[in-house]
């Protein structure tokens, strides 16, 4: 069996297998400092945020790359307009000269592209199993969880930055302080306790498809641990489990590998089972091994052992982005950085583009509509963001536009979604955003089965159908002090564009 016929069959069948980086025989390729220089690498799916930071990390490390994407997104535009040959549409061809393809997750095992590349016997590997094998020539430090990746990533590159470190980082979102969602970073580090070993690459690392059991961590985070994903695990055992595989690909602790865990909401007893690396929590229970407590003005600290070693005023809204700021905090103090610096950098987070992200505003008379966005799509991440955002802007009335995302997790996680709208004043849902799940899933559920547990619930709800319906109904209701916020992890962002004219 060729090495692109093995990848598809383990990556896109029923139960993926860990690719070991030194048994891989590209892994010469990417540990090498120069290894890279000259490879001609395809990218399946180059739009994706993830894999168009790859892009340039491999573009970095000398290599050739080039690539195709359905849509043409402005991700896929930002590639195009810094040089990358991006292709977009369905019919393109992989180049007749061609080292390796790397396809993005929700490539399925007929992707035109893959079975070309089997055909050829170019070597294949998805998006995390590239990754994997990037991380062999840094001190990798991921960050993981059901929520808070995105931003817990970015604040903590944003906090080894200001303390005089290069890292590089790969994220799941732009983050416009940091240039974008990739960034290569120093070869070697020079102060702290990893000073003289490969620098900084500091990944999201995704438990979708039990990816992440690909990566090679050094060091990481792990920020929550919930129901997620259910088109790929069976229940919550299932999910912890994939964590605490995830966890014991640590280092042992005389190899400097250290974890840091959520003290509540994590599941920590189980996901951190015969993990050898050193392992500390944080969190808001005074016996986590760092104490996170948040004053009625906002001011957030960080205790350990009675002693405050951090202390910053977040400008994002929220408790639940305290919690990131203190993951990121402790980590970077871990990784040797100074307290001053990681407090300014905190401080100074401007944070990650659609996480609360403030669009503008819509005057109406002597009054005006704030309008936000939001990636929110599970449970949780709603009920959280639309607390935060209440409690931050104190409006009128808060109107949420939110677009369900994937059938299967809709309709798994169902009565909780009906549950979680209740700080929004008025809902708003379009048609659920089908992406990864089959066909048969279309008929099994549909927003009005949403607006129906929300109602439930005692909310205030109507289903619109498109978000270009969504963003005329918007316009319809929306008054002087209330504030909107679209919701979602599908395009649905574009009504808020819509809505302020953009």
């Amino acid at each position: 069996m060729s090495t692109s016929t093995q990848f598809m069959h383990d990556v896109f069948g029923k139960v993926p297998t860990m690719i070991n980086v030194k048994n891989d025989p590209l892994s010469e390729w990417f540990s090498n400092a120069r290894g890279l220089q000259g490879r001609r690498i395809w990218l399946v799916g180059a739009g994706g945020t993830g894999v168009s930071g790859l892009a340039r990390l491999l573009h970095k490390r000398g290599a050739v790359v080039s690539g195709g994407d359905s849509n043409a997104s402005p991700a896929v535009t930002a590639l195009q307009v810094e040089g990358f040959d991006i292709s977009v549409g369905e019919a393109m061809e992989i180049p007749a000269q061609c080292d390796l393809l790397i396809a993005t997750a929700a490539a399925k095992s007929d992707h035109p592209q893959l079975v070309a590349a089997a055909k050829k016997n170019i070597p294949v590997r998805s998006y995390a199993q590239a990754l994997g094998l990037l991380q062999g020539g840094y001190t990798a430090v991921c960050v993981a969880g059901t929520h808070g990746k995105s931003t817990t990533t970015c604040m903590l590159t944003w906090c080894l930055l200001h303390a005089g470190f290069d890292p590089g980082f790969i994220a799941g979102a732009t983050c416009e302080s940091l240039g974008g969602s990739a960034r290569a970073g120093a070869a070697t580090l020079f102060k702290g306790p990893y000073c003289h070993k490969p620098g900084f690459l500091i990944t999201e690392s995704c438990e979708f498809d039990r990816s992440f059991h690909n990566l090679h961590p050094t060091t990481a985070i792990i920020t929550n641990v919930e129901s997620d994903h259910l088109d790929c695990y069976k229940s919550l055992d299932e999910i912890l489990e994939s964590f605490n595989v995830f966890a014991r690909r640590l280092p042992p602790a005389t190899d400097l590998g250290y974890l840091l865990i959520a003290h509540e909401g994590a599941q920590r007893e189980r996901v951190t089972r015969d993990v050898s690396a050193a392992i500390e929590t944080f969190g808001w229970n005074p016996a986590a091994d760092y104490v996170v407590q948040m004053a009625a003005n906002g001011l957030a600290r960080v205790h350990h052992k009675h002693k405050e070693i951090l202390r910053w005023q977040p400008r994002l809204f929220g408790a639940h982005n305290v919690l990131n700021g203190a993951g990121a905090g402790v980590m970077s103090l871990k990784l040797g950085a100074d307290s001053d610096s990681v407090q300014e950098a905190l401080t100074s987070f401007a944070g990650v583009d659609r996480r609360l992200e403030f669009v503008g505003a819509k005057n109406i008379g002597a009054q005006n509509i704030r309008v936000y966005d939001d990636y929110g799509h599970h449970p949780t991440e709603v009920r959280v963001t639309l607390e935060a955002l209440k409690n931050a802007t104190n409006p009128k009335r808060l109107i949420c536009l939110f677009q369900p995302h994937q059938h299967s997790r809709t309709r798994l996680l169902l009565e909780d979604f009906g549950a979680c709208f209740s700080a929004a004043d008025h809902v708003l849902l379009t048609d659920i955003h089908f992406v990864r799940d089959a066909q048969s899933e279309r008929a099994l559920v549909s927003s009005q089965d949403v607006a129906d547990r929300i109602r439930k619930h005692g909310g205030t709800v109507e289903c619109v159908g498109t978000i270009e319906a969504g963003a005329a109904r918007l316009n319809e209701i929306a008054q002087g002090g209330d504030v909107v916020v679209t919701m979602g992890a599908g395009p649905v962002y574009r009504a808020a564009n819509i809505f302020l004219g953009k």
